[in-house]
């Protein structure tokens, strides 16, 4: 037996060893868990958690409201039925079935979500390090954190929506665990029959596709990493593959079906890319995530769009030299490149489905994106960490403190940079302040920040943003219509109609847009108009209850009470729990003279929302038109107390005074509701102090 050198064995223990190749004579298996090893696994855990402090202060952002708290699967009406059995599932059910048990037990409160991305992240992190050890590659615990520390995982892990990557992530990360396991035990006991590593390869892999199906690449990783352990290919390993390529071949023809439905509704600034375009793209997509893990600055939310000219010869430069380099990378396989190949076709492998090949909702913003290479990352930052390994080793031997000080600057830079960049996901402004600053030219961009400033009431500042959006895409819908809303907020209401007007002549099926039409058109007075607009809105979207819930408005309007009383009902077979349609159906039962039945509709409308100043205001007025006067004066002070300029409320309140002879009392309340230009008090304060006068003139 040769004796090997101690600074190699120290080197093998730490799994840093310097062999690349494994020989018959390795140990069989992945390495077990030994007491040395929990301490880093745990280092790896408490360092993500802490690189991530930022989020736990962070909200929804972006598209969390279409993925999680708009969305009709994980809030209703809908559920996991729908998520499993229609295109609601998009590409990943079992992702969007993960939110639906989260949102079961914590509702919409953004912490607890955040900290599942977290976690998640960090046991794909801990489940990483395991396989670069079973693959023996060097500095398997350093490459495990680098990618875990680098700052383009930010994105994914610090946008809620990304749980879809941190979970098939980790799927995907077991499934090749358990395939090395099975490649291993299985070479060197020679097993035949059940083995329950391959059937958990099999399990993960199901698993990781159903979370997101661009994981559809598993096999084609599996089969590297048998070319890997065994040192050459074998035939056997594609058949050891076929029922996972099966599995990834369905997966793949079922996310190309709902992509392609999810893109017939979505008018695209940018004209699909030909074929060519496509290619050229793939090479500068390729060369552009490599550049952010060597260089990650700036880091966007949105990119810059490429304008590829695909008549020029160069354009398809960065894709020959792609080739040409995997190509030369295989031929030396025997020799120094086969690592350089190894971590090159996995990169490869796993950005392939978002080179471009395969048309997604994202590429009308940007052909590239951070969360893109969340899996393809791994690759070039292990052999990165190896490449480093192997460098102390041979410039500073046997003085593992200099070598551990090597190692943590890269760790210690990235894990900064991505606590930095986690601020900027703490909300909507934040995240697209940062990004205009560095991107001024989206106008994504613009109008999202006008949504956000909209939603804090600063409607001027937000309609510049919506002209600024306009001027740089004239032809985006939903910037038309965003500050269609923002002028509607403003009283100009035939400045909204036009902004309406012009969403749709952009984008017909565009429901929002019906919507808003019609609630400008009911502005203006154009009641049926606007049912009309309401009406076409929930044909494109028959769960917009919005809608219907103002058909019910526009119909009590007009009179036609069972009609609004059926609308009303309707919308809250979608959504019952929405305390405004049970307010509307109070105020028709209330006309229709069914004042039980209203009083029940408030009731319920208050149990949703007791800070409902209004559902108290139209319970007591019912009331008080039962002669329930003692009930109506509790609801009224109520209303009081949540809106003091409740105008209807100082006079409804002022009645049921009267009715009980506190004249003194109701006076000040006709009074204070004649501040607030509530035109039935004048009558009434002209009556109570009538009334006054005639007491005083009978003493």
């Amino acid at each position: 037996m040769v004796k090997q050198s101690t600074r190699k064995t120290a080197a093998a223990e730490r799994g840093t060893s310097t062999q690349i190749r494994v020989t018959e004579a390795s140990s069989p298996g992945l390495p077990s868990w030994s007491r040395q090893d929990w301490p880093f696994a745990l280092a790896l855990i408490f360092v993500i958690v802490l690189i991530y402090t930022p989020v736990w202060r962070a909200g929804f952002i972006w598209d969390d409201d279409a993925f999680v708290t708009a969305n009709p699967c994980i809030i209703g009406p809908l559920g996991l039925k729908e998520i499993w059995t229609t295109s609601a599932a998009d590409i990943c059910p079992l992702a969007l079935t993960t939110v639906w048990v989260e949102h079961t037990l914590w509702g919409l409160a953004p912490l607890p979500y955040h900290l599942i991305n977290v976690f998640l992240h960090a046991a794909c992190a801990v489940v990483l390090w395991r396989i670069l050890r079973g693959l023996q590659i060097p500095g398997a615990w350093l490459g495990a954190a680098l990618w875990a520390f680098h700052p383009v995982q930010t994105e994914s892990v610090a946008w809620i929506t990304e749980i879809k990557n941190m979970q098939s992530a980790l799927f995907f990360l077991l499934s090749i665990l358990f395939f090395v396991k099975y490649l291993k035990t299985k070479d060197h006991q020679g097993r035949n029959g059940v083995d329950w590593n391959y059937d958990l390869t099999f399990l993960f892999a199901l698993l990781a596709m159903a979370s997101k199906s661009s994981t559809a690449v598993l096999p084609v990783v599996l089969c590297l990493c048998a070319w890997w352990i065994e040192g050459q290919w074998r035939w056997r390993n594609l058949a050891r593959t076929i029922p996972i390529f099966l599995l990834s071949f369905t997966a793949g023809i079922v996310s190309i079906q709902t992509q392609a439905l999810k893109l017939e509704t979505v008018v695209d600034p940018e004209p699909m890319q030909t074929w060519p375009q496509r290619l050229a793209s793939a090479g500068d997509a390729i060369w552009f995530y490599l550049s952010k893990l060597l260089w990650p600055y700036p880091l966007m939310t949105i990119y810059p769009h490429w304008h590829i000219n695909a008549r020029q010869w160069i354009s398809y430069l960065p894709l020959l030299i792609v080739i040409a380099s995997l190509f030369l990378f295989w031929l030396k396989r025997d020799s120094w490149t086969r690592p350089w190949f190894f971590a090159f076709a996995y990169f490869l492998a796993a950005l392939f489905p978002v080179l471009g090949f395969f048309n997604l909702g994202f590429f009308h913003y940007s052909l590239v994106a951070d969360h893109f290479q969340y899996l393809a990352s791994m690759g070039p930052l292990a052999f990165a960490a190896a490449g480093l390994v192997r460098l102390a080793d041979w410039i500073m031997p046997r003085r593992p403190w200099l070598q551990a000080i090597l190692y943590a600057l890269p760790l210690l830079l990235f894990a900064g940079l991505s606590w930095e960049q986690a601020w900027a996901y703490q909300n909507e402004k934040t995240l697209w302040t940062a990004m205009l600053a560095q991107n001024p030219d989206c106008w994504l961009g613009y109008n999202n920040l006008g949504s956000a400033l909209a939603r804090e009431g600063r409607t001027d500042e937000a309609i510049a943003q919506f002209q600024k959006a306009l001027k740089l895409e004239p032809d985006y819908p939903e910037a038309h219509n965003n500050l269609g809303d923002a002028l509607l907020r403003e009283g100009q209401v035939n400045e909204a109609t036009e902004q309406f007007q012009d969403a749709l002549k952009i984008n017909p099926q565009f429901a929002d847009a019906h919507y808003d039409l019609g609630l400008a058109l009911a502005h203006r007075g154009e009641i049926d108009e606007g049912i009309g607009q309401f009406q076409e809105a929930l044909k494109i979207d028959p769960l917009l209850t919005e809608a219907r819930y103002n058909i019910g408005v526009a119909l009590l309007q007009k009179g036609q009470l069972n009609e609004a009383i059926t609308q009303f009902q309707e919308a809250l077979k979608i959504n019952p729990g929405d305390a405004q349609i049970y307010l509307g159906l109070g105020n028709a039962f209330s006309k229709k003279g069914q004042l039980d039945d209203a009083v029940v509709q408030f009731q319920k409308a208050l149990e949703i929302d007791p800070g409902k100043a209004e559902a108290r205001g139209n319970l007591g007025v019912v009331f008080l038109q039962k002669g329930e006067v003692d009930e109506a004066i509790p609801q009224f002070q109520k209303a009081l107390e949540i809106n003091p300029n409740y105008g209807e409320a100082h006079n409804g309140l002022g009645i049921a005074l009267a009715q009980k002879g506190q004249l003194r009392e109701a006076i000040l309340e006709f009074q204070k509701a004649l501040q607030l230009n509530d035109g039935q008090a004048q009558d009434n304060l002209i009556r109570a102090q009538t009334m006054m006068r005639q007491n005083a003139g009978r003493k």
